[in-house]
């Protein structure tokens, strides 16, 4: 049978997904990010200054979800986890705590998913989150999401994501998130 994509499962019905050079088109996937995921204008001028530090770490890369027309429909974007980024060390106690700190060696964070509104539900989050961890050299991954039984907990669920962290405040979220640690390849449907 036929799959939206065609014959790969990966790739959504009109939406192509390939590399994203995420510091040059960083002001388009933050638009995205802002619809997605509610961001104000201070919010968004802070994230563009860290997306644009986290693509200069070594092994960071960037996948978009494409229209026919090039726009972004939506971008992922990771790296081989590093203990001294600022990420980790806020997890890494939480982690301690529940005995997975090891979980911050060998792994590619993926540090934002985000998906346009207009395209949530059709496999986009999917297809970015398993093309990008497969190209990773790590055996797992790991990422952080909001602490709520929420569709994208689930996406992440179903992709054998477990929860290794839960209650992680960090200093600037108003809400507590759940650390979450997957063995790659990510489990396909």
């Amino acid at each position: 049978m036929p799959t939206p994509g065609g014959d790969d499962p990966d790739r959504p019905a009109g939406l192509r997904i390939g590399p994203l050079d995420l510091a040059h088109r960083v002001d388009e996937a933050l638009r995205v990010q802002a619809v997605a995921f509610g961001l104000s204008e201070e919010e968004i001028g802070i994230r563009r200054y860290i997306v644009q530090r986290h693509m200069t770490c070594h092994g960071a890369r960037a996948l978009g979800a494409f229209t026919e027309d090039e726009a972004l429909a939506g971008f992922v974007y990771g790296m081989p986890n590093d203990r001294t980024h600022w990420w980790s060390t806020v997890v890494e106690p939480y982690l301690r705590a529940g005995g997975h700190d090891g979980w911050l060696d060998g792994s590619f964070v993926i540090t934002e998913l985000h998906v346009h509104p207009g395209f949530q539900g059709h496999g986009v989050g999917r297809a970015l989150i398993t093309r990008i961890t497969d190209s990773s050299a790590e055996p797992r991954s790991i990422l952080s999401a909001i602490d709520t039984d929420s569709p994208a907990r689930g996406l992440y669920r179903a992709l054998g994501y477990t929860d290794l962290a839960r209650q992680v405040h960090f200093p600037s979220a108003s809400l507590p998130y759940a650390v979450m640690g997957a063995p790659l390849p990510l489990i396909r449907r």
